[in-house]
């Protein structure tokens, strides 16, 4: 008897399809968000000073993003999800307990 699946066709799935899109680590349109943030308080403020509290900001954020990312790289979308849906799934215990 011939094997099961021997006449299916195969193809290919390439790992950057299917791969998170993260930059530095982190999602990547957060980081570049804090970057814009960044340069927009160094640009605009012009002091040695913004400068250094810039760039320690974004490093800092940075860092946390990347902590996100590796725990769930998809967690910026599941909270804009839970976000969206908080009004329809209420925090109780069953649907049935009064409010």
């Amino acid at each position: 008897m011939a094997e099961v699946g021997a006449n299916l066709r195969r193809n290919r799935i390439h790992r950057a399809l299917s791969r998170p899109n993260l930059l530095f680590g982190a999602d990547r349109e957060l980081v570049l968000l804090t970057g814009l943030a960044a340069v927009i308080l160094i640009f605009v403020v012009l002091t040695w000073y913004a400068a250094i509290l810039g760039a320690a900001i974004w490093i800092v954020v940075v860092a946390a993003l990347r902590m996100m990312a590796k725990a769930d790289p998809m967690m910026r979308r599941v909270y804009a999800r839970h976000i969206s849906y908080r009004p329809y799934y209420r925090a109780t215990a069953t649907p049935w307990r009064r409010y």
